[in-house]
């Protein structure tokens, strides 16, 4: 099933998410391509795949690393990767192993509790984070620092689609291990 999970994901980013041409990115760079997960996760059949894979990564990530690797909350960084965080969620419930979703605003409410992190975690608990499609990271970066700064600790970045253009030695350098199920390779040839 993982690996048929995997190619059937695959087949329908390359379908529905992919788009060629000339994009400005959230980073600001321009771009021969553009890939939109949204389409693709929102949709029953993608909610449950990127659930399954997303959380496969991080049971892998955990057993390759003993106790100190143990992830008790998702995240997800806004927007693109909210969805990844109730699906990866929702498949640990039905595995047994619930872990929490946590939503990470990109700014604060102006109205209510103001919070920029959204859902509830124990201080210190080790946080995947997770996000669609990064490029040079900036976004999930300044996810990393929301969640530092709620008292939580970032250990994992997982990512659903890697540009390849710095983002993962960026994160690294924030000191987080960073995961990706696909590359640029799988979309550019």
């Amino acid at each position: 099933m993982k690996s048929a999970g995997r190619a059937r994901l695959l087949k329908r980013l390359r379908s529905e998410a992919h788009r060629a041409g000339t994009f400005t990115l959230a980073s600001g760079k321009t771009s021969d391509f553009f890939i939109d997960c949204k389409q693709v996760v929102l949709s029953a059949e993608g909610h449950a795949l990127v659930g399954e894979l997303l959380l496969d990564a991080i049971e892998a990530y955990e057993r390759a690393g003993g106790s100190e690797r143990r992830i008790a909350v998702v995240a997800g960084v806004a927007l693109g990767g909210c969805p990844l965080a109730s699906a990866v969620a929702l498949t640990s419930h039905l595995r047994g192993a619930p872990r929490n979703a946590l939503y990470v605003r990109k700014e604060a409410k102006d109205h209510g509790t103001r919070s920029l992190v959204e859902g509830t975690a124990e201080p210190g608990a080790n946080v995947a984070l997770l996000e669609d499609v990064i490029t040079t990271g900036g976004s999930t970066r300044a996810a990393l620092s929301k969640l530092r700064g709620h008292g939580l600790a970032p250990r994992l970045v997982v990512v659903l689609v890697d540009r390849r253009e710095g983002g993962a030695e960026a994160l690294r350098a924030e000191g987080v291990d960073v995961v990706s199920l696909f590359s640029r390779k799988d979309f550019v040839r």
